[in-house]
């Protein structure tokens, strides 16, 4: 989504904040801009689409200042333009960054017309500046006006605001959408990631709900929702300034594929101890929580749903009753709530708008407890839970998630096995679990040595405009997964289905034209799979079938079978996941189209 990035200190800051721009490219925008205050006035370049693009003007500008403010655009209201480009700047007075969507901007609208205000952009971030520029004009200092804005403000923000007349001080305000201020010794920053900062700093703190931020070169003093002084805590990133750069990789999506092996034994570290999970790595309270715990609603959106649709075969295979619901459906419909439910909210950034708003409905309505599975530990989504369950995925920058994807089914594996202790888990089964969950690593590996072979089998994609792709029991979910990374990223039309629904639709509109995908492990319902593979085949449809080498199967004429080793049934819908995402990966890289960052997407949905 949108990124904020801010600086104040004694040198020339906009290297900072181009930098700090470049940091968040992943979040996905269209637009781009700067502000500084230079010598008692308000200096801006915008520029729609890439940094690079507003870089070279600032090339030509020669803009510099110690006070600054700069951001991505991700268009909500508005065009992708350069009018709609933040900061928006009233009056040469105020200039104003904003995350976020206000849903009383009309309104607002409507008096700052009646009060003789000009409108040059079509965005609700405008009626913000000049609200708070009326604030300013009623007396009062550049916090007063943004306390006092943000109090007239429905809806969900995260802005920096600076002004002329206090040429010293960055202030922030944020209400749903998150915000953190780095700290250094003459200097501080404002981002909406800590990525963007960790170039100059590693020490942090995060604003909480209704805060506002006055932020000089001397420090931050912090107001809660109330108006009162407020402590936040002091962090420190462990964030490594590598770890957001591409180093040998072309594509930000292929480092982080490859560094799955990595990122799943980090999230085993230290949660599994003597052959058994531990408890304690959902919470101090998670064994309390888990004792009266019957059934698990989990709500997300995206990869992090087919996640949970994947869990719920793992859940239910263990006699924990499982619902799946995708978050942004969740609040508008009536539940019932179970006495003992347990509500398990999936995000990736923990700052998905519509996941929030369904862990936020179901405490509402009733729900106990919250268990949190993200990746981001100073995230809403955490802070908000009862318990969570961090990932430690490691920064992903591609928007197509990959390595977020394969820790969050690493942490419903776990969560099965401690809910299944309830239910009559010997040690010897647990044991032989978290045997198959530390085989995980070096699974991967092997799969990824699958590469070139792919690599070479993508290119009967280049010329396909949909596709199809076909899984049954926990491999559904991975198929739906392998349908969704070829769209976002290669603009292939693609689908997922069970198998077995072939003959109730899909199989009209096979032909060889449609290159038809199927995952086919070697487990109770291979057999079936094979019939509907035949059914495919009969039609003239060309297969690619990701098979158990011990499936029987072989390529032969409108079969192209590729050989994944074989891997216990538990564990084994991670394992084919891999392939998928090289797949999608390639097929992307032979269209020729921007890996990274797909066209109208965005890595974090902090917008309804």
């Amino acid at each position: 989504m949108c990124g904020i990035v801010g600086a104040i200190a004694d040198h020339d800051v906009v290297p900072i904040l181009i930098d700090g721009l470049k940091r968040l490219e992943y979040r996905g925008y269209d637009s781009a801009g700067v502000t500084v205050l230079v010598d008692g006035t308000l200096q801006r370049a915008r520029a729609v689409g890439k940094v690079q693009a507003l870089e070279r003007m600032l090339e030509s500008q020669a803009i510099h200042g110690s006070v600054g403010i700069a951001h991505t655009r991700w268009a909500t209201h508005g065009e992708p333009s350069e009018k709609n480009a933040h900061p928006q700047i009233c009056r040469n007075r105020v200039a104003l960054v904003h995350n976020g969507i206000i849903e009383n901007y009309e309104s607002l609208r409507q008096r700052q017309l009646a009060a003789g205000y000009e409108f040059t952009s079509d965005t609700d971030t405008e009626v913000i500046v000049h609200q708070v520029h009326q604030h300013l004009e009623h007396g009062g200092d550049l916090l007063a006006a943004v306390k006092a804005t943000a109090r007239e403000l429905e809806g969900a923000f995260a802005l920096g605001v600076v002004s002329t007349d206090n040429p010293t001080h960055i202030v922030a305000a944020r209400r749903g959408s998150p915000l953190v201020v780095g700290l250094q010794d003459g200097a501080a920053f404002l981002a909406s990631d800590m990525a963007a900062l960790i170039a100059v700093t590693r020490e942090y703190l995060v604003l909480e709900d209704g805060d506002v931020a006055d932020i000089t070169c001397k420090g931050v003093t912090v107001f809660d929702a109330s108006g009162a002084r407020a402590q936040r805590t002091l962090h420190m990133s462990r964030l490594s300034a590598d770890a957001v750069e591409l180093g040998e990789y072309r594509h930000y999506m292929r480092k982080e594929i490859f560094e799955q092996p990595k990122a799943i034994a980090d999230t085993l570290e230290g949660r599994v101890s003597n052959d058994r999970v531990l408890e304690a790595a959902f919470g101090p309270h998670a064994k309390a929580v888990f004792d009266v715990t019957d059934t698990v609603q989990i709500v997300a959106c995206g990869t992090s749903y087919h996640a949970g649709l994947v869990a719920k075969y793992w859940l239910e295979s263990v006699g924990v009753g499982c619902s799946v619901e995708v978050a942004s459906e969740f609040r508008y419909r009536r539940h019932v709530v179970p006495e003992r439910g347990l509500l398990v909210a999936v995000s990736q950034s923990g700052e998905t708008a519509d996941t929030l708003a369904a862990l936020g409905e179901a405490k509402r309505i009733g729900y106990p407890y919250a268990l949190a599975i993200c990746n981001v530990p100073e995230s809403s989504l955490v802070r908000a839970s009862d318990l969570a369950f961090m990932t430690r995925a490691g920064p992903e920058i591609g928007v197509a998630s990959t390595k977020a994807f394969t820790t969050q089914l690493v942490a419903f594996l776990l969560l099965s096995i401690v809910l299944q202790r309830r239910r009559g888990l010997t040690t010897d089964q647990e044991s032989k679990w978290v045997h198959q969950l530390r085989s995980l690593p070096s699974a991967i590996d092997h799969v990824l040595g699958l590469d070139e072979v792919i690599r070479t089998m993508a290119e009967q994609f280049a010329d396909k405009y949909h596709a199809l792709f076909l899984g049954r029991g926990a491999h559904y979910p991975i198929a739906l997964e392998g349908a969704l990374k070829l769209k976002e990223i290669s603009y292939i039309h693609a689908e997922a289905y069970p198998a077995g629904e072939l003959k109730h639709g899909p199989l009209a509109l096979v032909d060889s034209a449609m290159p038809v995908v199927a995952v086919a492990p070697n487990n109770q319902l291979l057999e079936k799979l094979k019939s509907n593979i035949q059914e495919v085949r009969a039609r003239g449809g060309k297969l690619i079938v990701f098979a158990d080498k011990a499936s029987g199967m072989e390529t032969d004429s409108g079969l192209q079978v590729i050989d994944v080793a074989p891997v216990d049934d538990w564990i084994s819908p991670i394992i084919y996941t891999i392939p998928l995402q090289l797949l999608a990966y390639h097929v992307a890289v032979i269209k020729g189209t921007d890996v990274d960052k797909p066209r109208n997407l965005a890595k974090s949905v902090t917008v309804e």
